[in-house]
Formats: structure tokens, sequence, C-alpha cells
């Protein structure tokens, strides 16, 4: 593995980077697609999306990690009340996502509805800027990330929004538990865990 994909703690400082890798990490995902139409203009309302949710939530009560070409965000237990927005965040995203903050409200809900009770890993974001995929650096986070709830002896949950995504998380150890078809019209969500694996 080579050091560009070795996973290291994502900082506040990281903030821009992070924010353009993951903009052209999902600039193809079928929520983003949603949530953001507008084609390859969506590209600087991607870059807002993420700098905000990273700076305002999972960089501050997440466990946050970075590749030199992608990023990941998780949830430990023990943040997971302090990764839900604040009313702040909540009018930032809603001003960004302009008349499509009822429909991003509600597919929230929806798939907080969905969210398991017990305690678990949660992971909320992975991608990898499409110039570097194939290299490893979302498998690196991955295993990073996993190897954490291992040692805690705790399941992981997500959503995809992504088809073509799920076998890579299925390597990984992760099973379809549900799906979601959004309200609104929105893309179906599949709901995914992983039990922990002993270490």
């Amino acid at each position: 593995m080579s050091m560009t994909n070795t996973p290291q703690a994502a900082t506040l400082d990281d903030a821009p980077e992070i924010s353009r890798t993951l903009a052209r990490a999902f600039a193809d995902d079928p929520m983003m697609e949603w949530f953001f139409p507008g084609g390859a203009s969506r590209e600087p309302d991607l870059v807002r999306y993420f700098t905000t949710i990273f700076t305002r939530q999972y960089g501050r009560h997440g466990v946050c990690e970075r590749t030199a070409s992608a990023a990941a965000f998780w949830v430990a237990p023990e943040g997971q009340e302090k990764t839900v927005p604040d009313a702040e965040t909540v009018a930032e995203l809603e001003e960004i996502l302009g008349d499509r903050a009822p429909l991003f409200r509600d597919a929230v809900a929806a798939a907080a509805e969905q969210g398991p009770k017990e305690p678990h890993w949660y992971l909320a974001v992975v991608g990898a800027d499409p110039a570097a995929r194939g290299q490893g650096h979302g498998a690196a986070l991955l295993r990073s990330g996993l190897a954490q709830a291992d040692a805690a002896g705790l399941p992981v949950y997500l959503e995809s929004s992504k088809p073509d995504n799920l076998p890579f998380y299925e390597h990984f150890g992760f099973t379809v538990l549900g799906e979601v078809a959004l309200p609104g019209g929105g893309p179906v969500l599949w709901v995914m865990r992983r039990e922990p694996r002993a270490v």
C-alpha cells in the first residue's frame, strides 16, 4: 500500500481539500443528483454541502479519516447524539439546498427511521476522487474504520443509494437489511449492516 492511500486523521484544516474530493466522488451519486439537480454546475453546491457537514458535524464529533484522494466520516456510539445537526447547521444546509431542502428533510427522516437501536458504528460518508478509483483509497479507509468498530465489538451500519457500490460493501462483510424508497419520488436507499469480527 502506498503512502498516498494510507489513512490518517482528518482535521478541520483539511476541509477545503476533503470537500472538493467528496464533491467529485459523489457527482454521480443518485441521492446527491436528486438533492442537487443541475449537472456539472452543482459541484460548488456539493463542495459547500460537504464542507458544512464536515466542519459542523462529523469533523467535530465523528471519526474522520482521509487519504490523498478519499475521505470517510464515521460515527461511534458516543458521538451519535452530537452529530445530529443543530439549528444553525440545518439553516446552512437549507440555504445550500434551496427549494430541495424539504426533500432533504424528508429523506433524512425516512433514513433515520431505519436506523438501528443497538449500539453501533455508523459510516456516514466514504468517497474517493474518480481519478483515483481502483487505487485502494476507499478500501483502505473502510478497513481502518471497520477495525475500530471490531475492536469495540460493535456492528456497523450504512446507507447507499448507488447500487454499483453494494458489491464493494458486501466484499467487506456488509449485508443488505432492506430498501427505503425516499419520499417525494427520490432514489432507493439500501440499508446495510456488518457484524463485528473478532480481533
